[in-house]
Formats: structure tokens, sequence, C-alpha cells
């Protein structure tokens, strides 16, 4: 059994979360002072530690009607056997039960803000955690992604 504390996110700094997505291979570079900024935008924010290290991480945003569980991450090596791709900290196999406590208090979180509707995104092997969580696959929806440079590119041609 792993000894697990959980947080608020107060306990953890910009650097320390820059740090854990680094760890991770997290494709998001976000500076601390990004950082900063998304710590305060979140309506819930959970960290995991394991001997006082960061191995976990869950965030949610709510606008007081829907609600974004907006990431769930873990170090890989909390996951287990069932963990294969390893890649950026994405949930694949939840071996101690830290992932779904994360998450699970982020979504009390969102639903206490008044959330009627939680949403997220699942890549590939996250989608078998988040069915879990009592998420439903929403028939038609298709995820789309905008990366701030590509935006910078659309909006200098649009006049």
């Amino acid at each position: 059994m792993v000894d697990v504390q959980y947080g608020d996110g107060a306990d953890s700094t910009p650097h320390e979360l820059t740090e854990f997505y680094r760890r991770l291979g997290h494709t998001l570079a976000a500076q601390p002072e990004q950082i900063r900024k998304m710590i305060k935008k979140s309506t819930a924010l959970v960290t995991a530690r394991v001997d006082g290290r960061l191995v976990g991480l869950a965030r949610g945003v709510s606008d007081g009607v829907r609600g974004y569980l907006t990431e769930c991450k873990l170090d890989p090596s909390y996951q287990g056997p069932g963990c294969v791709t390893r890649t950026d900290g994405r949930v694949e196999h939840d071996t101690h039960g830290i992932a779904r406590e994360m998450a699970a208090r982020v979504l009390d979180a969102l639903f206490a803000d008044g959330a009627q509707r939680v949403d997220t995104v699942a890549y590939g092997t996250e989608l078998d955690f988040c069915e879990e969580l009592g998420f439903k696959r929403n028939g038609g929806l298709v995820g789309v992604t905008l990366m701030a440079p590509d935006w910078a590119g659309v909006t200098k041609t649009v006049s």
C-alpha cells in the first residue's frame, strides 16, 4: 500500500508544477508565470504526493453551469504494469487508485460549484479510466485542438 498525501494545490509552487510536467514529458511547455495563472483560474486543483514528491495532479474549471476536467496526470511509476505508453502522465492503469481519488475530488468540487455537466477528453488508453469514473461517450462529438502558434497564423489572415 502506498501512503499518499492529497493537497489542494496550495502545497505546490509554479516551479514544482513546471518540473512535474517536464519530468512526465508533457508536451505543454508552460512557464512558471503561466502555471501561476493556471492555478489561479482553476476551480479545483488536487495534488498527490508520496514521501513529499509530487506524483499526481488533477485540475478542473467551471463557469457554474458547465465544468471541464482539464487534466488528471499521474507519474507512470505509480500506474502499475498496465501502463504501456507512459506518455506525459496519461492515466492508463491506476493500480493504487491515486488518479481516481484526485479526479473524484475535482469532480466533487465542479459539481459543488454548480456544474450540471462535466466534460473531458481522453487520449486512447485514458478512455477506460474516464469511463470508470462515469464519463460516457457522446455520439458525434469530435474533440479538436487549436495551438497558440496556429491561432497566430490564422489571425494574421483574418480581417
